[in-house]
């Protein structure tokens, strides 16, 4: 941009009044004598109040142009400090990402090798008590007491239930007294048969009277033999008012109160033993071939998490199931660890065969979702190993590895959350105790 001098200005300005003035001068035809200082005079303050507002408007941008040159320097002075912030930051990343390593114990990992493992039929079922009692009625009453409830341990003998007793007392006092009063008729016609007997004998009698007087006898003796049983009936049920244990267990479900009544028949109460439990299990019977006696047995019980028990199969049923098609078989416990609880649901495998696997550990094995893994050790570095698992042995709760590991591979024995794939590691030297060699010294 180009700017004139204000002497440029000035002069120019002069003369352009001046050319103003004489075409002025020359078109009304008059003289410019006695106007023009004014002329000049206004020329003047116009040419002032341009120069100040080209001052003005020189200062206005050169101020802009220095704030622009100040932002600038700003934005890239802030640019070069984020930038070697994000730069130091980004090392800091990639200094805490990296993984740091990792120093292990030789107890820490173990050696991947080829077991034993059972297999056969997969066997369901509830427990069950090989002793129970479910007591019944006997004679027809009213209920009067229950004395024992669910869950009571009683012993043998003891009192569970009674019933009322009145019309059963009145039967055996009939029959008591029917039987007296047959014994004295017998005895009557005993006697009266003696006295005939003797008549006879001496022809002072028929011998029809005395076949009448032995046919008397007879019949009061049939009397007597009736009103005997029904009196032994009548206190057979007096005692069959008093329901009690058969054996000592437990009550494990009572099916009266009192005031009801008690038909014959009626269930009463149920006693189970809880030594004497079982697992009555059933098989399909596409794999009963494969069951034997004496096989052992792993299950599991519901209500017993984390548990495993042991039995082997004591019977098999020689009929399968009409609707089921399935065949019972009996297991028993292998030793007294056994719940008290009847009824729950059990399911286990019969193991008919071994096989020879890869067997890992449970803690070794670590699950996320649907899938499995494990940590090997290769040299000196960890990696993550995708698992591909079978069954679980029952006997030592170790898993089938069908895919992912070798034998002979050496992997964590107990995974922690915080290992990373590819970490660094450093295998320990096992720790040496050593004794102390400073004499003990007396007091």
């Amino acid at each position: 941009m180009h700017f004139s001098t204000p002497n440029q200005h000035f002069i120019h300005k002069k003369v352009h009044f001046k050319t103003k003035a004489i075409e002025l001068d020359r078109t009304t035809g008059n003289t410019l004598s006695s106007n023009f200082p004014t002329l000049i005079a206004t020329g003047t303050i116009m040419l002032r109040k341009t120069l100040l507002v080209l001052a003005i408007a020189s200062a206005l941008a050169a101020c802009s142009k220095d704030k622009a040159a100040e932002k600038a320097d700003a934005s890239a002075s802030a640019s070069s400090s984020a930038s070697a912030v994000a730069g130091k930051g980004g090392a800091n990343d990639k200094k805490d990402k990296a993984p740091v390593k990792l120093v292990i114990a030789p107890e820490d990992v173990m050696t991947v090798q080829s077991n034993a493992m059972a297999s056969g039929p997969v066997v369901t079922g509830s427990i069950q008590p090989e002793r129970k009692a479910d007591l019944r009625a006997e004679v027809g009453a009213v209920v009067l007491q229950v004395l024992k409830e669910n869950g009571d341990v009683v012993k043998r003998g003891d009192i569970l239930v009674k019933l009322d007793e009145t019309s059963i007392r009145d039967n055996l006092n009939s029959a008591e007294d029917a039987a007296r009063n047959a014994a004295l008729a017998l005895d009557q016609s005993d006697r009266a048969l003696q006295r005939l007997k003797t008549l006879r004998a001496s022809g002072m009698t028929s011998l029809q009277a005395l076949d009448d007087a032995e046919v008397r006898r007879n019949s009061a003796q049939s009397e007597l033999s009736a009103a005997k049983a029904r009196a032994v009936t009548a206190r057979q049920q007096l005692q069959r008012t008093v329901v009690r244990a058969p054996f000592d267990g437990v009550v494990s479900e009572r099916k009266v109160s009192a005031g009801d009544t008690a038909a014959i028949g009626k269930e009463l109460v149920k006693v189970i033993d809880p030594t004497s439990m079982r697992f009555a299990g059933r098989v399909s019977t596409d794999k009963i071939a494969m069951v034997k006696v004496g096989q052992p047995v792993g299950f599991r019980i519901n209500g017993y998490a984390g548990q495993e028990f042991r039995g082997k199969v004591t019977r098999v049923d020689p009929a399968a199931n009409d609707v089921t098609r399935q065949v019972e078989v009996l297991v028993a416990f292998a030793d007294s660890k056994q719940p008290s609880v009847s009824g729950l649901y059990a399911e286990g495998n019969i193991e008919a065969a071994t096989v020879s696997a890869l067997m890992l550990p449970e803690a070794a094995v670590v699950k996320s979702g649907d899938k499995a893994y494990a940590w090997k050790v290769a040299g000196k570095t960890l990696s993550k190993v995708d698992l591909q698992i079978g069954k679980r042995d029952q006997r030592t709760g170790n898993y089938e590895v069908r895919s992912g590991l070798a034998a002979g591979d050496v992997v964590m024995r107990s995974p922690s959350s915080s290992f990373k794939d590819g970490q660094n590691i450093e295998l320990a030297a096992p720790k040496v105790a050593v004794a102390d060699a400073t004499p003990a010294q007396g007091k």
